[in-house]
């Protein structure tokens, strides 16, 4: 497996724009938090991870493909065009 797989959880593809997006953007977009200042706890309490791995940096840079989980929620990123 190549990490990219999320398991058999059910996800959902969240469009993205351009061709990267930084996790912190990217979990607000997926609604994935109610406001910015969630990302930092749900970060530091390391209850998300990209491609099977736990992720603590908001920066992160995010590509297609790439499968974000936060709790029982999958998350993949998506191209819009």
């Amino acid at each position: 497996m190549d990490g990219r797989h999320n398991g058999g959880m059910s996800g959902r593809d969240v469009v993205i724009r351009e061709g990267s997006i930084r996790l912190g953007q990217f979990l607000k977009l997926a609604d994935a938090v109610d406001q910015g200042s969630d990302v930092k706890s749900l970060l530091g309490a390391e209850m998300v991870t990209v491609n099977g791995e736990v992720e603590v940096r908001r920066g992160r840079q995010l590509q297609v493909g790439d499968q974000v989980v936060v709790g029982r929620s999958s998350y993949c990123v998506a191209s819009g065009g």
